[in-house]
């Protein structure tokens, strides 16, 4: 069995290896869906293959349990009757769910100029 995670990953920090480390323990796989908006800006400053080396770099200990594919931004997820699967929310500790990607990305601009 394999969940689906779903992010920007702008980049990839500590709360989205901690959700994927759940995603594993629930699943034993995951794959790791990368949005990707073909554009360079303040919210996406990261292009996918950089976005996939830091998350191979991040998961190398789990090389063989994770997939990670490049899709269009989602705007919505839809899905028609029963479909045999979950759609959940993963609670993480608080300290984890106030890691911030735009703070993130903020710290890394400042530390460039």
């Amino acid at each position: 069995k394999t969940c689906i995670y779903i992010g920007r990953f702008q980049p990839f920090h500590e709360g989205h290896k901690k959700l994927f480390l759940k995603g594993i323990k629930k699943s034993g796989q995951v794959a790791i869906l990368v949005m990707d908006s073909f554009k360079i800006n303040k919210k996406n400053p990261f292009r996918f293959p950089r976005v996939k080396r830091e998350i191979n770099k991040s998961l190398k200990d789990y090389k063989n349990k994770f997939i990670i594919i490049k899709i269009p931004v989602v705007s919505s997820i839809i899905y028609g009757r029963k479909v045999g699967y979950k759609i959940e929310k993963i609670k993480l500790s608080k300290r984890i769910e106030n890691i911030s990607a735009t703070k993130i990305r903020k710290k890394l601009i400042n530390e460039k100029s």
